[in-house]
């Protein structure tokens, strides 16, 4: 088991070479889906042979710790190919891996042209994705961090709609700004720390930075992860990404890709730069991050409702979603974080199953203007089920998976002693206006009036959802579901991380040995 993270991120490495050089588009789409299934069987192994009952612990660890030092590189410090992962991790490879097959599979009929290049950019990202939630290494995190960027580069800007190179421009200039000043913080960190271990680096800023020094590393983490997650004002690259971006590319870029950000505000941003033995480090920066995520929460949900292309008004959403998400964690109470990271893996599954429904509506009828299509359901009752499931998922309905991040984000926003029931009370006006203009796009577009766009001067029948497209879906539908009803096992595994990851005394946390350790429940 000690080389299972190393197959997670070889085998979609090697699919991607592989799959460059094969001859035709249809052998290459079948090595593409055979790898991402492969992938994920590796990443259902390992959260197999992971011991939830460790969660504090990094487990499944590469190299050994005995033999860790072949495989530093002097030059640069003690930097160290380092795998490991606890149960955040775990859950986001998880989400990453169950996603990717998905996304490769909804492209089977829409990717014509260059196909053997976007499948093996759509594996390489999988590896860059993979490999963030996976290092152990400061400097390894921050590469497979940046690595993210070239595949979705070109996935967006020779696949995508018809401003697809100025939004892969955007893209790629705006998160490769902020990460400039991320990594002069890392290096600054390791450099003093000996060591660029990330657990090493952690228990070096809470103990011997002093607070300045503390204040610009933490500056310097949240200038690159602020524009991943992103956070207002810095989200402005997101909305052009999305809606120029192939079906596939916003699956992953929703689904996984600004995970990374609110996963490095959580592993490195709030253990190095926030939190102390008596406290919140800068309570004046925590609440000014939380004022911005409450901008950002009802500015998305505003623009989003006056949106008239439904694939924009679901990247708006986003913006208004990962608001809730960010000011969970900086809620900096146990309910708040494990709704933040609840919230990172729902997103994903309800976000990236709405933007595979839009595509199929786009594949059919080649417009995503809502005034141009009403009545869906009509047609394509299938489809409608799964849009309407999805939409209340989005916004948060009972017993959807979408509820319990909301609510436990919320909630933890209202208990935390340094936010309290005024941040609390704007962010639940989000949830408010997320139901109004998500419920309002529902309505006309599946149960208005019939109006279609018209094809050689009359409407064209258009069949319902396929048996692939219905494959694609339902996996997702059962997510939604299953996390909406019980989420309580997935939630205990979180705790103890998240408390050790605000505690000056994670010191402690290594690579797991096989002792137990007690979970105390929080319910339902």
């Amino acid at each position: 088991m000690d080389y299972l993270l190393v197959l997670l991120l070889l085998i979609p490495f090697v699919g991607a070479l592989i799959g460059a050089i094969l001859p035709s588009r249809q052998l290459a789409r079948g090595w593409a889906l055979l790898v991402s299934l492969a992938t994920l069987a590796v990443a259902l192994l390992a959260a197999w042979s992971f011991d939830w009952n460790l969660p504090s612990q990094f487990q499944l660890a590469f190299p050994p710790k005995n033999a860790l030092a072949n495989f530093r590189i002097p030059l640069l410090n003690d930097f160290t190919f380092a795998l490991g992962t606890d149960t955040i991790g775990m859950s986001l490879i998880l989400l990453t891996a169950g996603l990717m097959p998905l996304a490769i599979l909804s492209s089977f009929d829409v990717i014509q042209n260059r196909a053997k290049e976007y499948y093996a950019w759509m594996n390489l990202l999988a590896v860059a994705m993979l490999g963030v939630f996976v290092a152990r290494d400061l400097l390894l995190f921050y590469v497979f961090f940046e690595l993210t960027l070239i595949p979705m580069f070109f996935i967006i800007g020779i696949w995508g709609g018809p401003e697809r190179r100025y939004a892969a421009g955007k893209f790629f200039l705006f998160t490769f700004t902020g990460s400039v000043f991320t990594l002069l913080a890392i290096l600054y960190l390791g450099f003093n720390a000996g060591s660029f271990d990330i657990q090493t680096c952690v228990n070096f800023a809470q103990h011997n930075l002093n607070n300045t020094e503390r204040f610009w590393v933490l500056l310097g983490l949240l200038a690159g992860f602020a524009v991943k997650v992103p956070l207002f004002p810095v989200h402005t690259w997101l909305p052009l990404a999305h809606t120029e971006a192939p079906t596939a590319g916003s699956v992953i870029l929703a689904g996984v890709l600004l995970k990374l950000g609110t996963y490095g505000l959580l592993r490195l941003a709030i253990p190095i730069g926030v939190v102390t033995a008596t406290g919140v480090a800068f309570p004046t920066l925590v609440k000014i991050i939380a004022a911005i995520c409450i901008i950002g929460i009802i500015y998305g949900a505003l623009v989003a409702w006056v949106q008239q292309d439904i694939k924009k008004l679901v990247a708006y959403s986003s913006v208004s979603h990962l608001g809730f998400c960010v000011l969970g964690l900086f809620a900096l109470t146990d309910i708040g974080m494990q709704g933040s990271v609840m919230y990172m893996i729902n997103h994903g599954i309800s976000t990236g199953a709405l933007f595979l429904v839009v595509g199929t509506i786009y594949d059919r009828y080649h417009t995503r203007d809502i005034n141009k299509l009403s009545g869906l359901g009509r047609d394509m009752p299938i489809l409608a089920f799964f849009f309407i499931l999805f939409t209340m998922s989005s916004i948060g309905l009972p017993g959807t998976n979408g509820f319990v991040n909301e609510f436990l984000c919320i909630l933890g926003t209202f208990i935390s002693p340094h936010l309290g029931i005024r941040f609390a009370a704007f962010a639940a006006l989000g949830v408010i206006l997320g139901a109004i203009y998500m419920l309002h796009m529902a309505a006309r577009v599946i149960f208005g009036p019939h109006k279609v766009p018209e094809t050689h001067g009359h409407h064209e029948p258009v069949g319902d959802l396929n048996a692939r497209e219905i494959l694609t879906l339902t996996p997702l539908a059962i997510a939604v579901i299953w996390l909406g009803v019980y989420p309580t096992p997935l939630l205990n595994s979180l705790l103890k991380p998240l408390q050790d990851l605000r505690s000056v005394n994670a010191a402690t946390a290594h690579v797991a040995q096989p002792a137990p350790v007690a979970v105390s429940q929080i319910g339902n």
